[in-house]
């Protein structure tokens, strides 16, 4: 992750049992070295609990970012839940019409 380039960072981190945190920019700068990391992280996960409230700004590579672990979860038979989808990536999953494909909660503050 880049620490010298504003707006490129993004991160993943373990937020408890099965439960992984994302923060920072999901944008086409940003999601294959996330895609790589959080892989790694998910290894020995029983179920993906993603939260995206800590997400600054997206655009479609992050959505693709979402669509990928989806299909990874599915290849191994893994429960996945998208937590907190700020209101720009849902607007553009809702423009790409995936907001009804995509496993989405909404937890109270």
């Amino acid at each position: 992750m880049p620490e010298d380039e504003p707006g490129l960072r993004a991160g993943i981190e373990r937020a408890g049992d099965d439960r992984y945190r994302i923060q920072g920019s999901l944008t086409f700068d940003t999601v294959t070295r996330l895609l790589a990391r959080s892989l790694e992280l998910f290894s020995h996960a029983e179920a993906l609990d993603i939260d995206l409230g800590a997400v600054e700004n997206a655009d479609s590579a992050g959505l693709a970012l979402l669509i990928e672990w989806m299909r990874y979860a599915r290849r191994r038979d893994l429960p996945i839940r998208f937590i907190n989808m700020p209101p720009q990536m849902l607007a553009i999953a809702r423009a790409s019409s995936l907001d009804h494909v995509l496993p989405l909660i909404r937890e109270p503050n």
